[in-house]
């Protein structure tokens, strides 16, 4: 028996093949060819698999989040057969006696340059879509595999750590869990994890072997362990964990439908965390009742230059679309510290969690910012949008960023665009300063949401990236709980509401606290919705004490 030892960052047991990440090199280089016939009997076979992956997705996003999010993929599946892009190859093909990869790569690049040069708004978003149909094609070329997961199976992912533009891109249907040799209970792969709801263990180090590629392996998200060839004692206890995790699953959907409602009538809205549109059949299957952080920084994660007007509405007119009238909070961008994006070329920080980062690029970047509040201005038409600015520490931040809103809805009015001038705009409260300050902040907007992870981390010193802080890092801290009480309070002196959407609200043991603090709302990864449901339901809200506060 291998027994390996981490952190359980995504509770739940599951058995797998494990698979180490393999990072793809897509690079295209031109080469000469002898047998161009045989060169455009490969492009049309990576044509081909092109249109059946673009129609594959499109049909998952029909039934997972309607017709409006599966219009992009059939777009795309549409150019992949247009008759000028596919000229302009095979021209390339015959005059220059090139490889396939290379002729749809420069043609790809004319049509996308062409695209961006126009006046008009609509053509310049195609230039992303010609850019995402000239990266697929070639991919099917090379063999890089859809997705970063070349097998015929769902496997349990295994690899040093993932970056957050890595974990948009991996073919989600294929992961049974994570096991990370590196990365935290706060990393982009432990939070992918918990809105899978899958299970995911970190901080393995050097005890995941890349020779151990290919074994099946069982890993155990609540105790950290990763097991290959157990002894009998283990595998009989992993499998009776498994069968109860099943059991209370079957029991959980009973919780479907039901209010989130305690049982002395406290009502408690219970969101979900979403990091791009592919996660709302995660929120459907669970009955997520709203979305509480919808992280808007997977677009220009995502991306190789920065995110059009048009490819920002029509991403969040998807989401504000599919939740059917219920509300979508939506953060504007937050990027910086851990979350690097080349094409903004920030500047090398020795301390990047402090530094340049979220509204603070927003503000010093007023084109990006304008960019994106028009896209969410646009999408506020077609749903019940909502804005959250992230990183708020002053007074004169808020005034900014509202002065912002107010500068881009007089722009959308006079040029007759529809949007919802009563779209509400909230705060992110994640610093001591916010907490110092919020009876003033509360002022000046409609609604607080607590991030625990930053707050921990400010509040504490401790980076939420490092995973050898331990036990210093205490989301459970008195000093943590005292502030989203303080937050709390001044906001309903204020008449807003108050929610948490960092990963503690997700937190079982801490309901009886958030219930005597006030909170409102609780925005958690979409597997915890029916666990926290059922909790809620059985509680008695006047019973609930702040204890944990002393």
């Amino acid at each position: 028996m291998v027994l390996m030892q981490g952190k359980g960052v995504s509770a739940g047991v599951i058995k797998g093949k494990l698979y180490f990440y393999q990072r793809p090199d897509n690079t295209v280089v031109k080469t000469a060819v002898e047998d161009l016939q045989a060169e455009k009997e490969r492009l049309a076979a990576a044509q081909q698999a092109s249109m059946e992956q673009l129609e594959a997705l499109a049909d998952k996003c029909r039934q997972e989040t309607g017709e409006d999010s599966a219009i992009l993929f059939e777009t795309h599946a549409m150019f992949v057969e247009d008759e000028d892009y596919t000229a302009m190859i095979a021209e390339i093909l015959e005059d220059e006696g090139c490889n396939a990869e290379y002729a749809v790569k420069t043609a790809g690049e004319q049509f996308a340059a062409m695209f961006a040069a126009m006046d008009d708004a609509y053509m310049q978003a195609r230039a992303g879509d010609v850019q995402d149909v000239t990266q697929r094609i070639p991919n099917n070329l090379m063999g890089v595999a859809e997705g970063g997961i070349d097998s015929d199976e769902p496997v349990i992912l295994a690899a040093e750590d993932l970056a957050p533009s890595e974990t948009l891109q991996l073919d989600k249907t294929k992961i049974l869990g994570f096991a990370t040799r590196g990365g935290s209970g706060n990393s982009h792969t432990a939070i992918l994890a918990r809105t899978m709801g899958i299970p995911a263990v970190c901080g393995l180090g050097d005890g995941l072997k890349e020779e151990y590629n290919g074994r099946l392996a069982y890993i155990d998200g609540e105790t950290g362990k990763v097991v290959l060839d157990p002894d009998e004692i283990t595998l009989t206890t992993l499998t009776d964990k498994y069968q109860r995790q099943q059991e209370m699953k079957q029991l959980l959907l009973t919780m479907k439908g039901q209010e989130d409602v305690t049982l002395d009538g406290k009502k408690m809205m219970i969101y979900c965390n979403i990091g791009s549109p592919d996660d709302l059949g995660a929120v459907k299957a669970n009955d997520g009742q709203g979305i509480g952080l919808f992280r808007s920084e997977f677009l220009y994660l995502a991306a190789d230059d920065y995110p059009s007007e048009d490819e920002q509405f029509e991403a969040y007119r998807a989401v504000a679309a599919a939740m059917d009238g219920k509300r979508v909070v939506i953060r504007t961008l937050d990027i910086g510290a851990d979350k690097q994006v080349d094409y903004f070329k920030l500047n090398k920080e020795e301390n990047p969690a402090m530094g340049m980062r979220a509204i603070r690029i927003c503000l010093n970047r007023p084109e990006v910012f304008r960019t994106q509040l028009r896209a969410l201005y646009r999408a506020s038409a077609y749903g019940k949008v909502a804005i959250m600015f992230p990183m708020i520490t002053s007074v004169w931040e808020v005034k900014e960023c509202r002065r912002a809103c107010k500068s881009v809805m007089s722009e959308l009015a006079a040029e007759g665009i529809p949007f919802n001038p009563d779209t509400e705009i909230g705060i992110m409260v994640e610093t001591p300063a916010s907490i110092f300050m919020a009876e003033d902040l509360a002022k000046l907007v409609d609604f607080f949401s607590v991030g625990t992870n930053d707050l921990t981390q400010y509040t504490l010193a401790c980076d939420r990236q490092c995973n050898d802080l331990g036990k210093f890092f205490d989301p459970h801290h008195p000093a943590i709980l005292r502030a989203i009480k303080q937050a709390a309070d001044a906001a309903h002196k204020a008449g807003i509401w108050i929610g948490i959407c960092g990963e503690l609200a997700g937190d079982i043991s801490l309901l009886p606290t958030f219930l005597a603090i006030g909170i409102d709302e609780l925005s958690v990864s979409p597997s915890v919705v029916l666990p926290l449901r059922a909790e809620i339901r059985k509680s008695i809200a006047q019973t609930c004490t702040l204890e944990r506060l002393e």
